[in-house]
């Protein structure tokens, strides 16, 4: 027990006892120094623990093709748990032979290597997360795009710039392990969070291809869809896939399981139009960590649009104007936020628009490669993913 025993306490009843020995009375003392020591310390300790976990919002740029006026050159970091305050800009790699910053296409981070990953249309660097040194940047023969990195962060499957194949990279040292030739336009990579399966699309095939993280020679193919796959997202038990695909103002679902295309979702209320970039009307779509619902951007109308994902097929139900056309949409870990590449910060519940990402300078920061690192003091200890994700398990 942490109370002293009755018979060692000063008084024991409403009359004076007879006055303790010297012992007793140092006894007492000692247990009660305990008894404070334990609840003034044990209580507050795990309070500040709890506190001591920092979320921070790291958001490569230019993340907007190779604009520059979204947001400069580097890796900007926001406190999310200080309405996205902007706490500093990390010097990054990824310049061409001129010196001009190049397009960067993918970002992902590693608590195993400490490290986050960004990757360009040329090249693929390591930053330490502690230091905030680059560790190593390699240049790709066949350029780089989005890539996704093993939950044990041994393994980034990274794909070429639209080209042929996938190359399997030590994520230690940026070797290539292997090639994966799929002849689709390699493009975007998502990891499975079992760490069993990869997700690959490539922007020429209408096929998603799932590999055996174990056995990456040993594949299989979701689809076909009804179009080229552009963006896409899978469900936390990895049963389903959500695919943004050309010319579709919506995304289409499939059966992870089974290999088959389930439904085609279209967008009601909105028509297609021009968009500035990606020539794809939808090219963004993610799952909210619950996955209660699937949000899809609208890039001509300046929108993001959201689902109800406990029905099948998904039913819409509502929609939110944002500052200029949106080309991504990825998530908080806890699910209460969601990051359009428009630089909105939107609540989850309420649908709405809480805060906006902006530079030193107080300009508008817009990137599609964003992704949560939550720090306890120095140590980050868990990161988030560039795709929506569903979290499910």
């Amino acid at each position: 027990m942490l109370f002293p025993k009755k018979e060692n306490f000063l008084f024991q009843n409403s009359t004076f006892p007879m006055k303790p020995s010297r012992s007793a009375f140092l006894k007492s003392l000692l247990l009660l120094s305990m008894c404070i020591l334990f609840w003034g310390n044990t209580i507050p300790t795990e309070r500040q623990d709890a506190k001591a976990v920092r979320r921070y919002l790291y958001v490569a740029t230019p993340g907007i093709r190779n604009y520059l006026e979204y947001g400069g050159h580097g890796l900007l970091v926001y406190d999310m748990d200080d309405h996205y305050r902007l706490v500093k800009r990390i010097p990054t790699a990824g310049l061409d032979a001129d010196g001009k910053p190049l397009n960067v296409k993918g970002i992902c981070a590693s608590m195993a290597t400490n490290s986050i990953y960004i990757s360009t249309i040329q090249t693929l660097q390591c930053i330490d997360l502690t230091t905030e040194k680059i560790k190593w940047e390699r240049k790709y023969d066949e350029g780089c795009d989005r890539m996704a990195i093993s939950p044990d962060g041994k393994t980034i499957y990274l794909p070429t710039f639209e080209k042929e194949y996938w190359s399997v990279v030590d994520a230690a040292t940026g070797d290539v392990k292997q090639k994966i030739v799929l002849n689709s336009g390699a493009h975007n990579t998502i990891f499975g969070l079992n760490g069993k399966e990869v997700y690959l699309a490539g922007l020429r095939s209408p096929y998603l291809t799932v590999v055996n993280a174990q056995k990456p020679t040993e594949t299989r193919q979701v689809g076909p869809f009804s179009a080229s796959i552009r963006p896409f997202t899978v469900n936390g038990k990895q049963t389903l896939c959500y695919v943004n695909v050309n010319e579709l103002l919506g995304f289409e679902i499939g059966d992870l399981r089974t290999g088959k295309m389930l439904h085609r979702v279209e967008v009601s209320g909105f028509q297609k139009g021009p968009v500035k970039r990606h020539a794809c009307p939808s090219h963004g779509v993610g799952l909210t960590p619950d996955e209660k619902e699937v949000w899809v951007v609208d890039g001509a109308n300046q929108h993001v649009h959201f689902f109800d994902a406990t029905v099948m097929p998904s039913r819409q139900i509502g929609s939110l104007p944002l500052r200029d056309q949106p080309g991504w949409i990825t998530f908080s870990l806890d699910g209460k936020h969601a990051f359009p590449s428009t630089g909105e910060i939107i609540d989850v519940t309420t649908h709405k628009i809480i805060a906006t990402l902006k530079d030193e300078n107080g300009q508008g920061v817009h990137s599609e490669k964003v992704i949560e690192i939550q720090f306890n003091g120095q140590k980050p200890v868990k990161s988030g993913d560039q795709f929506g994700l569903g979290r499910v398990r």
